[in-house]
């Protein structure tokens, strides 16, 4: 597995959809970017930006909820991809037992980041996401070249 971090997200140039861009913190070419909803993006800028709602959000309920049963979010794991969609598992600890819940990667990312845990990607994931050399599709070179070369005042725009 790959020990990942949040490089930020950004808007899909063609769909307009946003992306959470994954970085490998150990490896720098490892980048996995996942389209997800827009809802789901603003909790995750929200939370990058340490900017607190006045009342709890959909995760910070979440969060409270799994705190008030006792428990942690220890990791969350990128666990799959099939047929397009990325597949996610949130690791509770309660007490003596794991809680393995399926989730979506956005909520698995969003509550990774209320709970300072650590995100994994499978490496299964990453060969299956690799996009192919130019070659084989120069858009999705393109593509590659342009995650590749995010740079953070790029994520300063948000989502407007």
């Amino acid at each position: 597995m790959f020990e990942m971090v949040v490089h930020g997200v950004t808007l899909d140039p063609v769909s307009q959809m946003p992306i959470v861009v994954l970085k490998s913190k150990e490896e720098d070419d490892v980048i996995l970017p996942i389209w997800i909803g827009i809802f789901e993006a603003d909790s995750i800028l929200r939370e990058l930006q340490k900017v607190e709602p006045p009342r709890p959000m959909t995760y910070e309920l979440m969060k409270n909820l799994i705190l008030q049963m006792g428990g942690v979010v220890d990791k969350v794991v990128i666990s799959d991809l099939r047929d397009s969609t990325y597949y996610a598992e949130i690791h509770i600890i309660q007490g003596n037992n794991l809680l393995v819940i399926d989730s979506r990667p956005s909520d698995a990312i969003n509550l990774a980041l209320r709970f300072s845990a650590p995100i994994f990607v499978e490496e299964s994931v990453i060969e299956k996401s690799r996009v192919p050399k130019p070659e084989e599709d120069e858009e999705k070179e393109k593509l590659r070249e342009w995650l590749e070369n995010i740079k953070p005042e790029d994520f300063e725009k948000g989502l407007s």
